[in-house]
C-alpha cells in the first residue's frame, strides 16, 4: 500500500499506526484499507487528542467500517483479546489497527490470533 500514513505490516491484511485523526481516514481509505480499528481511550492524553466519534465521523464519510476497541496502554485482558478476534473476523479486510504508537494494536492483534 502506498501512502504516507506511518503504518507497519503485521499480517498480509492488517496493518497497525500510531494515533490517527480524522483527516487520516480519507488517505487510509485512498490506500485501500476498508475497516479502522481504534485501540486507544479517549482523552488518554488529554482533550487534545483525536476522539473515536470525531475519527468514526471521517472513517464512516470516507466508507470505512470502523470500530472503537478502546484498551489499556499496559495490560490487554483476555475479553480485550475476543473482542478484536470477533473485529477481525466480522470486519472488512485490509484492516488499519491504531493507538498511540502502534504497540499496542500490535499487542492486541497477537493475542487475539493466537491459537
Amino acid at each position: 500500500m502506498n501512502t504516507s500514513l506511518s503504518i507497519q505490516a503485521i499480517a498480509a491484511d492488517v496493518c497497525v499506526a500510531p494515533q490517527l485523526d480524522a483527516q487520516a481516514m480519507a488517505e487510509a481509505a485512498r490506500a485501500g484499507f476498508r475497516s479502522v480499528v481504534n485501540n486507544r481511550p479517549d482523552f488518554e492524553e488529554g482533550a487534545t487528542q483525536p476522539t473515536s466519534n470525531d475519527i468514526e465521523t471521517a472513517a464512516k464519510a470516507a466508507g470505512l467500517e470502523y470500530r472503537y476497541l478502546p484498551v489499556s496502554p499496559s495490560h490487554q485482558t483476555p475479553q480485550d483479546a475476543a473482542a478484536m478476534a470477533q473485529l477481525l473476523h466480522e470486519l472488512p479486510r485490509p484492516v488499519l489497527l491504531f493507538c498511540r504508537s502502534g504497540g499496542r494494536s500490535t499487542r492486541l492483534y497477537r493475542l487475539a490470533t493466537q491459537a
